[in-house]
């Protein structure tokens, strides 16, 4: 796989303090939603032309909060948005740019909503900095607890089989939805924080501020260890695994993100990329059929990657 550069959708504020907060592909390929700390939410078409945008809401009126993460609804039509202020609102936006906005649902929480990831039809799951992994269900309305731990979720990953969550305490849990209530595992401690987690077929790739990737097996065994060299430690703040499953890119603290490969049964590094001034990678995302590469970053760029000669769909 090669990454190659294709356009910078948002350029790089000449300060800090308006960093890509979080950004998301819809599924059917047509819109990539972005949101930085100004708290508003720019549509994007497939050429990296901005069409659309809308500004978020506070839970209460007054209160100051973070957008914490991004998900679309598998059918392309709603947006979920985990807020630090103790709420998830999804959005009705419909297919096409310009359409009526509306909320159709808001799930409100005792403490902060971390992460946020939609991987099946009418289910939004988070994470909250008071430890639960929940789920906001569409048709009720009504948000139900997954499973609780005693440590702040930092990062959710999700496949078709389930969903993994990274604590404060370096925990990670892993829950099969075919095993309903009883789907969660803790499968391992992790060494450092995690931050950059990623969930592939069969892997779960975990990295933080130690500069290394960790490969666990679904039942937590650890099958690699993975440094990448050089004479700096580069911190690992954010991970996105590509559809297929097989390729991860994660984003570094110093003008970097890496690219790992799943080849002959192991993760293998394949390439690094290093931008002059990108400085810390804020945000991922890949677009859903593996063509292209999203990277947000702490200054408030957006640069758009193709992924050259792969297709996934």
């Amino acid at each position: 796989m090669q990454l190659r550069y294709v356009t910078s959708a948002i350029k790089a504020q000449s300060k800090n303090g308006d960093k890509v907060s979080a950004i998301a592909y819809s599924p059917n390929n047509k819109k990539l939603a972005v949101c930085t700390e100004q708290k508003v939410i720019r549509l994007f078409d497939e050429l990296g032309e901005q069409r659309d945008k809308f500004s978020t809401k506070p839970l209460e009126k007054g209160t100051d909060y973070r957008v914490k993460g991004l998900a679309w609804s598998p059918d392309s039509t709603k947006l979920g948005i985990a807020q630090s202020d103790n709420i998830v609102f999804v959005y009705k936006l419909g297919l096409n740019f310009g359409e009526k906005k509306s909320i159709c649902n808001k799930y409100a929480q005792n403490s902060s909503v971390t992460t946020l990831v939609w991987p099946r039809a009418n289910e939004v799951i988070y994470g909250l900095a008071e430890g639960k992994v929940k789920v906001g269900m569409l048709r009720t309305n009504k948000p139900a607890s997954l499973y609780s731990t005693e440590s702040m979720v930092t990062a959710l990953a999700a496949n078709s089989k389930g969903v993994v969550s990274a604590h404060l305490d370096g925990s990670i849990h892993r829950f099969f939805f075919s095993s309903g209530s009883d789907g969660r595992t803790k499968i391992a401690i992790h060494p450092c924080i995690v931050y950059a987690l990623a969930y592939g077929s069969a892997s779960i790739l975990a990295g933080g501020n130690d500069g290394t990737l960790f490969v666990y097996n679904e039942q937590g065994e650890l099958e690699q260890r993975l440094t990448t060299g050089g004479s700096t430690k580069k911190e690992y703040t954010i991970a996105a695994m590509n559809p297929a499953g097989d390729a991860v890119v994660l984003g570094t603290t110093q003008d970097e993100f890496k690219i790992f490969s799943f080849q002959q049964n192991q993760w293998r590094p394949i390439e690094g990329k290093s931008v002059k001034n990108l400085y810390a990678i804020s945000a991922l995302a890949w677009k859903a059929d593996g063509t292209a590469l999203a990277v947000g970053s702490q200054f408030g760029a957006l640069d758009l990657y193709d992924a050259c000669l792969r297709r996934y769909r």
